[in-house]
């Protein structure tokens, strides 16, 4: 790869990064030519390109196949309320060149999964996780290991973060430990919820993004000591700090990029595991119709605030211990913010004896889209 250098431009727009002793013009030019692969441009990937853009980092992709939410806002600063309806990373570059003219953005507008993740991440030096979903987060780790890449990986959830460096070169010429070797396994599903279900602290991302770009950097210029080796954890509620060492696991052996979402125990496209649904048409008819049925939210509290189909609510960790609320003879429909919870739940309840369970396709987003468009989502 040929080097670029520095213009006159460059030089005085990077003056404060140049004139630290540590970093120097050797340093902003590494950036310069550097390529650098963000996975996700939401939450975490908002302040992290922002600030790799500002840095002068020449080469940055884009990975997201979204398109901009209301309910994006609250913690995703590269967006405003006239993008909601665009597609992300589309979005993102365009306010990403307007900061900084001197850079070079490629946008992969599509779902990263094991069929292209190879060859996406392979004309990149680095790749930055801001994924917020453990089968894609197992899929760059693993394509980062058997490309030799180095995975800056940080996570968020309600007040708490984390930040790592995975698979980096260390000097014996090994690679420090990778993700697989932090979790070998995924929690169970539903154990551990997503944004959406869980919640955030909106201003956590730009912090724990931050750090995460602060870490690109570093493993690009050589400057500082990268987190490698050790994870770095942030609990904003009681503003406390730990770093836990991480060590290669030897029985960690990755030779190839697998079914994520069946190694993370999620099946959606396996017959047994579908349960049967209506449309929010359907359920629309059936109310008209004043049909005998059961609705049943499985949403948390504070959602149902925001929004309802004035249906019982049963959050989803009270559905297995709640049966007696639920109906036994006659259609009971179950729904929650998409889809997801909700599916969940009905399989939880077949379980228990349940087969009169139906599943509200597209959850409130649906019925807000295609029924009643002035509800409000999130």
């Amino acid at each position: 790869m040929s080097e670029n250098k520095l213009s006159p431009a460059e030089l005085a727009r990077y003056s404060r990064h140049i004139i630290i002793p540590e970093f120097g013009r050797e340093g902003q030019e590494k950036l310069k030519n550097a390529r650098v692969l963000v996975i996700g441009s939401g939450g975490l990937g908002s302040p992290l390109l922002l600030y790799l853009a500002a840095a002068g980092v020449g080469h940055l992709g884009i990975v997201d196949f979204d398109v901009v939410d209301d309910s994006n806002l609250q913690r995703q600063v590269l967006f405003t309320v006239d993008n909601v309806g665009e597609s992300k990373a589309q979005t993102a570059k365009k306010r990403l060149l307007a900061l900084n003219p001197h850079i070079n953005i490629t946008v992969h507008e599509t779902m990263f999964t094991k069929d292209n993740a190879l060859d996406i991440i392979k004309d990149y030096d680095v790749v930055a996780d801001g994924t917020d979903n453990f089968p894609t987060r197992y899929l760059v780790n693993d394509a980062c290991v058997l490309t030799g890449k180095t995975n800056v990986y940080a996570s968020i959830y309600r007040f708490e973060g984390q930040v790592s460096v995975f698979n980096y070169p260390l000097e014996n010429g090994e690679r420090g430990p990778n993700y697989r070797d932090l979790f070998p396994a995924p929690p169970p599903p539903g154990l551990v919820p997503s944004c959406a279900e869980g919640g955030v602290l909106g201003v956590l991302p730009g912090i724990i993004g931050s750090m995460q770009a602060s870490e690109v950097i570093k493993v690009i210029t050589g400057v500082g000591e990268p987190l490698a080796g050790r994870l770095f954890l942030f609990d904003a509620a009681s503003f406390t700090t730990r770093v836990l060492k991480v060590a290669k696991n030897p029985e960690t052996n990755i030779t190839e990029l697998i079914n994520y979402e069946q190694f993370c125990g999620i099946f959606p496209d396996k017959k047994e595991n579908t349960v049967k649904e209506i449309t929010v048409q359907e359920l629309e008819s059936m109310v008209n119709l004043k049909e005998d049925f059961q609705l049943i939210d499985v949403r948390e509290p504070y959602e149902y605030d925001i929004a309802n189909l004035e249906g019982e609510l049963i959050p989803l960790a009270q559905v297995a211990t709640s049966t007696s609320k639920i109906a036994k003879d006659k259609k009971v429909i179950v729904h929650c913010r998409s889809g997801k919870r909700s599916a969940d739940a009905i399989r939880e309840l077949e379980q228990l004896g349940f087969d009169n369970l139906y599943n509200l396709k597209g959850g409130i987003l649906a019925y807000a889209k295609e029924i009643d468009t002035s509800m409000p989502t999130y």
